[in-house]
């Protein structure tokens, strides 16, 4: 007579199959520690985000301070390095910001040339009570200058030249036609760049050619409105204008913070 294997377990004791595995129960110690688990991981992920959180604040009000100071039209782009931001805030400095703003104006200066794009790298900014005003314990930046910027500010046309850190400078009349010269580019005191080993290229130095050309390249150009506290370093040409490298200690962002 078949006798079920049910009826050679315990009434009360629930059957699962011959293959079923016992799971028993996590014992009150194993429930405290997925609990406190748990909590940790909620926390955890809770201060992330609250830290994101005052990180972009912190990147906003650093963006609006260089907005305000140097004048651009749009807002630049920032970003807080470090983790976590808030014990940065709590001591009043940030350790490292990268910044890029673009169209920098010039004003006030008497041969006027915006700065194309600004890279900034920023160590130990600090701010004061107001948005409109930041310090940095150093700087280091790079300031592109296209060719179309530098050719508007010169009055003649400015291209890459035919070998390292010169370019071509053409001037132009509709009756005189055309010549071009290259030009050797250095960085100079002042914020300034200089134009210096002058070459003929292609056409003749008539004297009202030669003049525009003489005008343009005599004197150096300087570098307006980038923060005080930046020192030119050195000039590189590229193939779409020239990267001016910068560094400085001790730098302030702040309105009418201009090198002019």
């Amino acid at each position: 007579m078949y006798e079920s294997q049910y009826s050679e377990r315990y009434a009360d004791e629930p059957y699962y199959g011959d293959g079923a595995v016992y799971v028993s129960p996590p014992t009150p110690s194993r429930r405290r520690l997925i609990v406190l688990v748990a909590v940790v991981t909620v926390s955890a992920l809770g201060f992330v985000a609250v830290d994101r959180i005052a990180a972009e604040r912190a990147e906003n009000r650093t963006a609006e301070a260089f907005q305000d100071g140097m004048g651009t039209a749009a807002r630049p782009s920032v970003h807080v390095s470090g983790f976590p931001v808030l014990t940065q805030l709590a001591r009043g400095r940030l350790d490292h910001v990268d910044l890029t703003a673009h169209g920098i104006p010039a004003n006030g200066s008497t041969r006027p040339l915006p700065v194309t794009r600004l890279t900034v790298g920023v160590d130990g900014l600090s701010t004061s009570g107001s948005a409109d005003v930041a310090h940095a314990r150093s700087v280091d930046a790079t300031a592109f200058l296209s060719y179309e910027d530098l050719s508007n500010a010169l009055g003649v046309q400015v291209s890459r030249g035919d070998g390292p850190d010169r370019v071509e400078v053409t001037a132009s009349l509709p009756v005189a036609g055309d010549v071009t010269v290259s030009a050797a580019v250095t960085a100079t005191s002042g914020n300034r760049i200089a134009f210096s080993d002058i070459r003929s290229v292609r056409g003749e130095q008539i004297p009202v050619l030669k003049a525009l050309l003489d005008e343009a390249l005599r004197e150096p150009m300087p570098l307006r409105n980038v923060p005080q506290g930046l020192s030119l370093r050195s000039v590189t040409t590229t193939d779409s204008g020239i990267e001016a490298h910068f560094t400085g200690s001790s730098v302030t962002f702040r309105p009418d913070s201009s090198s002019a």
